[in-house]
């Protein structure tokens, strides 16, 4: 492993932009276990095998790691049992991982403040907030209820313990100092899905689609861009799964019949394909880094993108996209026209993404480990 160092993300059961950046820090801290809570490897990336994973005793339950959202309220208990060995924890974090206690100092990349102890309504809820019918996730949404003093309670522990907080965006660094009274750094993450790996055609989707790449939850807004690509009569392709695909499923048949294309979990070969045959990246969700837009612009495309959180550090007007005030479908079907109607420098994209690169991430976090690695002991923290 690397020297003194280890790692911890919440849950490798998804396909995300977290998971990616879980996979950067591994890369960056060469043989480094990696501790978590649940490890679906059908679920996530494919490239998680090359991880010395330690996931917790909750890993032992099928159920949990097919659908971490049961596990929430028992998430806490679980990261309090499993104590990780290490000088140097670095924990990427939206709401767990930063639990994890063990290591001599621990540096936390917050991805977000624990939406479902924070939003949960915009986490669990349906499009006007309320809780979705099912009955797992209703019973998840009572259990939090009744804990979310208890895990609020932890939850501000935690991280008070770190001893050095990062951030993905400006959004973040505000949302951590309101929650926990922490100033952070930001720090961007990198986009991982990059031209040069293996492009794999979608089937029955021909190129010149707007495409839309996130996770099938309410507060993506997933059901505004169908709207949308109904009123442009417009070929849609969505990428991503989630427990919203049923019910966008009918919204498409219904708002846009014939136009949309729900791809779910595809693999990186084909999201690569999406985004180099893309017209336009249309991105309504309400996000804590916009990363998706500069994944588009590394392939050329430009994307359309809500004003609000992360996009706004990584969408500029003019130069790899156009903003949208409002996750509606008449303003969101607006700026498609508007990012339609204008020639765009696949040059300035790329060199825009550019400036987001792995190298900067890399270099910075190595930086940042090594201070902690030499805090307190005399050393200068060299990395191995």
């Amino acid at each position: 492993m690397t020297d003194g160092v280890v790692l911890a993300h919440d849950y490798a059961t998804q396909r995300g932009g977290a998971e990616r950046v879980a996979l950067v820090m591994a890369k960056a801290f060469p043989g480094s276990a990696m501790y978590t809570t649940l490890y679906d490897p059908d679920g996530t990336h494919p490239e998680f095998a090359d991880v010395e994973l330690r996931p917790g005793p909750l890993d032992k339950v099928r159920m949990l790691r097919h659908n971490h959202r049961l596990a929430l309220p028992l998430l806490a208990p679980a990261v309090d049992a499993q104590r990780v060995q290490g000088d140097v924890l670095l924990a990427g974090s939206s709401g767990w991982a930063h639990g994890y206690r063990g290591a001599r100092r621990t540096v936390v990349y917050c991805y977000a403040p624990a939406r479902w102890l924070y939003q949960p309504d915009r986490y669990l809820g349906g499009a006007s907030g309320q809780v979705p019918r099912g009955l797992r996730t209703r019973a998840t949404a009572t259990a939090l209820g009744l804990l979310s003093p208890s895990l609020r309670a932890w939850d501000e522990r935690a991280a008070g313990r770190a001893d050095r907080y990062l951030v993905v965006s400006t959004e973040i660094q505000r949302a951590v100092r309101q929650v926990y009274g922490i100033d952070a750094e930001v720090l961007s993450p990198p986009p991982a899905c990059l031209p040069g790996g293996p492009e794999t055609a979608i089937d029955g989707v021909a190129p010149g689609f707007l495409l839309c790449v996130a996770r099938l939850l309410p507060y993506k807004n997933v059901d505004v861009v169908i709207e949308a690509a109904g009123l442009l009569g417009r070929r849609l392709v969505v990428v991503g799964g989630g427990p919203d695909r049923s019910r966008l499923e009918a919204l498409a048949a219904a708002k846009a019949p014939g136009l949309v294309t729900l791809a779910g979990r595809i693999d990186d070969a084909q999201v690569r394909w999406a985004y180099r045959n893309a017209s336009v990246l249309v991105a309504a969700s309400f996000e804590d880094f916009g990363l998706t837009p500069l994944e588009a612009g590394a392939f050329g495309a430009p994307t359309a993108a809500l004003r609000a959180g992360g996009f706004l550090d990584s969408v500029v007007e003019g130069v790899n996209g156009t903003f949208f005030d409002r996750p509606v479908a008449a303003d969101v079907a607006g700026a498609v026209e508007s990012v339609l109607g204008r020639p765009w420098d696949a040059d300035v994209l790329r060199s825009h993404v550019d400036r987001f690169g792995e190298d900067r991430f890399v270099e910075r976090l190595r930086d940042i480990v090594a201070a902690e690695l030499g805090a307190g002991s005399g050393t200068t923290g060299v990395l191995t």
